[in-house]
């Protein structure tokens, strides 16, 4: 069976289970059923930009609560870096220990310049579906924009 090259709007988001930094295996339907998620995959615990990112959701955390959602970082690094990394910068969401890059590879997440993991954000819905994806290694404050505002419009519609 052939596999389609990247999981986009209107895709059924595919669901998996990942350790997280407490050490929890968490189901990715198991948290889009209390409500839509914001589901980012980042290249490394760490770096400038990824932390720029994950401090940027840590602020707007509690504009992505009122919209109902949860944010959930996924990333290749191990579940005692996510530790780490959660803790240094008070990050009050879920980060997934994605080891050998399967969910990365199985949402088509692509590499920057063939090497460096991809940085796509998804949001999905409380039923599961992809409804909006955005996709930039450097943008990485706009990840956060562009999920409130695809949240905003899922709630309007609902």
């Amino acid at each position: 069976m052939a596999t389609k090259r990247s999981v986009e709007v209107g895709d059924p988001a595919p669901d998996f289970t990942l350790p997280a930094q407490s050490g929890e295996q968490v189901r990715l339907s198991d948290v889009w059923k209390r409500g839509p998620v914001v589901l980012y995959f980042y290249p490394k615990d760490e770096t400038p930009g990824c932390t720029t990112e994950a401090c940027t959701f840590r602020d707007s955390y509690e504009a992505f609560k009122e919209a109902g959602a949860e944010v959930v970082g996924v990333s290749s690094d191990s579940v005692t870096s996510h530790e780490s990394f959660a803790s240094k910068h008070r990050l009050p969401f879920i980060l997934l220990a994605d080891d050998g890059g399967r969910v990365r590879k199985e949402y088509g997440v692509k590499a920057t310049f063939g090497i460096l993991p991809g940085r796509v954000t998804y949001v999905i819905d409380g039923e599961g579906v992809v409804r909006h994806v955005f996709s930039s290694q450097t943008g990485v404050q706009r990840h956060v924009h562009e999920a409130l505002d695809a949240l905003s419009e899922i709630a309007a519609r609902a």
